[in-house]
């Protein structure tokens, strides 16, 4: 039986990264949503996230190693394109990860504790602003020369990658608002349920205005959506208009579920399927490119053999992954309180 390995790969990239988003996505919104708080809420807060951020991060670990490996060809062109931003979310991501350990021991009422309190904050919004920026200048397409890059240093850094990184740290800041919801409890959820409510309303403007623009990026985007600023093909149209349809109902509950009390979990998983419409959509956009608008998964995979190999790896290590990810969310399923316990 032969496999199409490149696509294999294409899906295992595309699951770990859809992973990273919807997981480390809600732990960057929680300390985007530092500001909004007051001290003792951020120390529950804090303890909402801290048994699962560092995992969460695995995913992206998994991803851009798996393109490095899987897809060189890709990798040797989207770094250079994207080095100053992918750079600002790296140096944003350690900062955070300093501040969150250094808070922890800082005197509460301190000096210490505002200042790195601020830096946990301010590193959670860097790097999801540098994360949007990679995905807005990835998606409007890379210059391509041959088997490089071509184009210049800030060719990322234009009105629509701008656009796309302000709505995905909305994104984020909703995922962090409804993983409050679940962990917490009294006057912090009630907060959550306030902030939940308002993000979805802004991340739903700005999933239309990213949907619209990116429709003015290709043609063959207008082409595989059936629809373009001028004119619309009804029999591709009538298909495709599901996905942004489902969407939009996924952010319907998330709205109605942040208004019942009765709904702790729901509001989460509702705004995952968020993600998941904005993430399938992203798919239709580009797929089989995974350089847009030159470059397919098929042209910039590495050799069978090689792909054949690293696939019996991940066979054996993504359960594994899977299993203790898994276990560590059930573990710590409870609420969650100020002094870290859960109860």
């Amino acid at each position: 039986m032969n496999f199409d390995l490149p696509l294999i790969w294409a899906i295992l990239i595309a699951t770990a990264v859809f992973l990273y988003v919807v997981l480390d996505g809600f732990d960057l919104g929680v300390g985007m949503l530092f500001p909004f708080a007051s001290a003792k809420e951020r120390d529950v807060m804090v303890s909402a996230i801290a048994p699962v951020w560092d995992g969460n991060e695995t995913w992206l670990i998994l991803g851009g190693g798996g393109l490095l490996a899987a897809f060189p060809l890709a990798y040797s062109i989207i770094m250079p394109a994207m080095y100053l931003p992918i750079s600002l979310m790296l140096l944003a991501l350690i900062f955070r990860g300093v501040a969150f350990e250094f808070r922890a021991n800082a005197r509460p009422s301190g000096f210490g504790r505002k200042f790195w309190t601020a830096a946990f904050a301010g590193g959670s919004l860097i790097a999801s602003l540098a994360q949007g920026l990679v995905l807005g200048g990835f998606l409007q397409g890379v210059k391509v020369d041959g088997r490089h890059f071509a184009g210049g240093l800030f060719d990322w850094l234009t009105p629509f990658s701008l656009l796309v990184a302000f709505s995905l740290a909305a994104g984020y800041a909703l995922l962090g608002a409804c993983w409050l919801i679940f962990k917490t409890e009294g006057e912090l959820q009630e907060k959550a349920r306030t902030w939940a409510r308002r993000l979805v309303i802004a991340v739903a403007a700005a999933m239309a205005a990213v949907s619209l623009a990116t429709l003015s990026l290709d043609p063959t985007i207008t082409a595989r959506w059936g629809a373009s600023m001028t004119s619309i093909d009804w029999s591709r149209f009538m298909w495709t208009a599901l996905l942004p349809l489902a969407t939009m109902g996924a952010a319907l509950s998330c709205w109605r579920w942040a208004n019942d009390r009765r709904a702790h979990l729901r509001p989460y998983l509702a705004a995952i399927a968020i993600f998941a419409g904005g993430y399938a959509g992203l798919g239709i956009s580009i797929f089989p490119r995974i350089v847009p608008f030159d470059v397919t998964i098929w042209q910039a995979a590495a050799a069978d053999n090689a792909l054949g190999l690293m696939l019996v790896g991940v066979v054996i290590l993504l359960p594994v992954i899977l299993g203790y990810t898994f276990y560590v969310y059930w573990l710590f399923r409870a609420k969650a309180s100020s002094d870290g316990y859960r109860h």
